[in-house]
Order: C-alpha cells, then sequence, then structure tokens
C-alpha cells in the first residue's frame, strides 16, 4: 500500500519486496550493502521509498550478469561439454 506524504507517493518496503518477488531480507541485505537506495524513514521507524528509488531497486533485482569465464569452463566440463 503506498502511502502519500506532503504530495508524494512513497512505496513501503513490504509494497516493494511484494512487487518484486523479493525476500524482505534481501531487500535489508541490500540497503545494508549500499546496492540499492536507502529511502527514508518515516515517523521514526516506516522505510519508504519514492518512485524513482523502487525503478531502481527493479532495475537491480532485474539484473543479468555474464558469468566469469573460470565459472562458464568448469559448467562445462561438469556437463561433460
Amino acid at each position: 500500500m503506498t502511502i502519500e506524504i506532503e504530495g508524494v507517493q512513497y512505496y513501503t518496503a513490504t509494497d516493494v519486496h511484494e512487487e518484486l518477488g523479493i525476500a524482505r531480507q534481501t531487500l535489508w541485505r541490500w540497503r545494508r550493502d549500499s546496492k540499492i537506495p536507502q529511502g527514508r524513514r518515516h515517523r521514526g521507524y516506516k522505510v519508504v521509498f519514492t518512485a524513482a528509488e523502487m525503478a531502481q531497486i527493479r532495475d537491480f533485482a532485474n539484473r543479468l550478469e555474464p558469468l566469469p569465464e573460470a565459472a562458464v569452463g568448469r559448467h562445462q566440463r561438469q556437463r561433460g561439454s
């Protein structure tokens, strides 16, 4: 459930992890490791994110990265290729 504060829509941490299909612990770990925006505290306890921050988190959650060359070779050897 988004909340509006002074005319700006914010997403709660629950909104983020449910919409993106990630575990709540994953969201907190990514924040701790500074991989995603930190968000803002609302009323001292609830962490909220702007729409732009939500988009950044979505991009990070859906990123694709190539495997390192060593891992690719190892995987092919294990399959017997």
